[in-house]
Order: structure tokens, then C-alpha cells, then sequence
């Protein structure tokens, strides 16, 4: 191997640590992430779940004043009953007082099913809020533990980047420049081994696609050090020392 494809695997080496350590950052960061989400979700479900108890509980505290008005007049009635002048005026009276009777009981029962649906909205939400506690407890735990381990991470992504540099100048730079073509479009990867298949029958294949090769690119790089490329996926292509 020549001195061209030799500095560009040393590239290659650098480059394959610094994505490696850009996926575990972005690991960290999307654990943090999906840790949040669910706060925010379970968080934005307790609103939802507020909301509703308020709603049914102005709705019994209408129905209850509903109810109390009826009483109030049930209590007129009935003094007035007392002064009834003849048996038509006290029948009347009478009938308006079991109606407003009957009417009660049924807002009586709507108020215990709505009650019930509130004591239901209520027990939800005490399962959230604990959810809630149990799960921000977790956000905590990951976004520490994730903070040290960015940390370092990114102590490490500064180190490959001076390394990255001294790498860079011993490369030519029509070569960098289809390296890091590459290496933009292939998360990192810019360059792919010829796997040998068959030697006699002169099989080869990219290591990066795993496609089928044309000999002629493992025989120019047997004595050539030049740019030679995957048909298929584009990489730059070498032989194993």
C-alpha cells in the first residue's frame, strides 16, 4: 500500500473514533430525550385529568344548586299547603310538590354518578402523579449520569479532532476532498476493504456494500497507490496490508 491510501486509512481510523463517539452523544441525548417525553406526556395527562375533575365538579355544584332551589320551593309548598282554601288549590299544590320531589331524587342520582366519575378522575390522577414522581426520578438519573458521560465524551470528540488534524496533513488533497465527500454521506465511513472471494476466479467484493467488484480494482491497487471507488456505494477502496 502506498503512502496516499496508507494516510488515508490512518484518516479512516481517526475518523471511525469520531463517529463512534458522536453516536454514543447522540445515544445520550436521546435518552435524555425519551426521559423527558414521558414526564411531559404523564405530566400534560394529569392536566387533561385536572381539568375533567374541575368540569364534573362545577357540573355537580350546578345540579346541587338546581337541587337545593327545588328543596327551597318544596318547603314554600308545603307552607302553603297549610292555607290551602279548597280541595282543587291543595290538589295542585300537592302535585307541584311531588313533581319538584321527583324531579329532586333524579338530580339526587345524577349527582352520585357524576360523583362517582369524579372519585374515578381523582384515583387516575393520584396513579399519575405518582408516575409523575417515579419517572422524574428517572429523568434526574439519566441527565446526570448522561451530563458525566457527555462530559468525557466530549473531552474525547476535542482530543480526535487535534488528531483528526495532524491526520489531515499528510493526505493529498484532491484525495480529502473525495474523503470527506464520503465520509459526510457515509456517517464517518469513507472507505471500504476489497474482501476476496474466490482469488483464482478473480471474485471480489466491497467490504462496505458487500457488491461484487471488478478484479481490475484489486490489480491496480496490488501497484498503484490511487483514488479507486465502489461502483456501487462509492467508498474508496483498499487492500488489507
Amino acid at each position: 500500500m502506498g503512502p496516499m491510501l496508507g494516510a488515508l486509512l490512518k484518516l479512516q481510523a481517526v475518523e471511525d473514533d469520531l463517529a463512534h463517539v458522536r453516536r454514543r452523544l447522540r445515544s445520550k441525548e436521546n435518552a435524555v430525550g425519551a426521559a423527558r417525553r414521558k414526564v411531559e406526556e404523564l405530566t400534560a395527562q394529569q392536566k387533561a385529568l385536572h381539568e375533567q375533575f374541575v368540569r364534573r365538579q362545577s357540573e355537580t355544584d350546578g345540579i346541587e344548586l338546581e337541587r337545593a332551589s327545588r328543596e327551597e320551593e318544596i318547603v314554600r309548598l308545603r307552607s302553603v299547603l297549610n292555607h290551602a282554601k279548597t280541595n282543587k288549590e291543595y290538589s295542585a299544590i300537592l302535585t307541584q310538590m311531588n313533581t319538584y320531589k321527583a324531579d329532586n331524587s333524579k338530580l339526587e342520582d345524577e349527582i352520585l354518578k357524576i360523583m362517582e366519575g369524579v372519585d374515578s378522575v381523582k384515583a387516575e390522577a393520584e396513579k399519575v402523579a405518582t408516575q409523575i414522581e417515579i419517572e422524574q426520578r428517572h429523568l434526574d438519573e439519566v441527565a446526570q449520569s448522561s451530563a458525566q458521560e457527555v462530559t468525557k465524551l466530549n473531552t474525547l470528540m476535542a482530543d480526535l479532532k487535534e488528531r483528526r488534524k495532524l491526520a489531515v496533513r499528510d493526505v493529498d488533497l484532491d484525495a480529502m476532498r473525495v474523503f470527506e465527500r464520503m465520509a459526510e454521506a457515509r456517517d464517518g465511513r469513507a472507505m471500504a476493504r476489497i474482501e476476496v472471494v474466490d482469488a483464482k476466479s478473480g471474485q471480489y467484493s466491497c467490504g462496505g456494500c458487500y457488491m461484487s467488484l471488478a478484479a481490475e480494482h484489486y490489480s491496480a491497487l496490488l501497484s498503484k497507490d490511487e483514488i479507486r471507488r465502489c461502483d456501487s456505494c462509492g467508498c474508496i477502496l483498499y487492500i488489507e496490508p
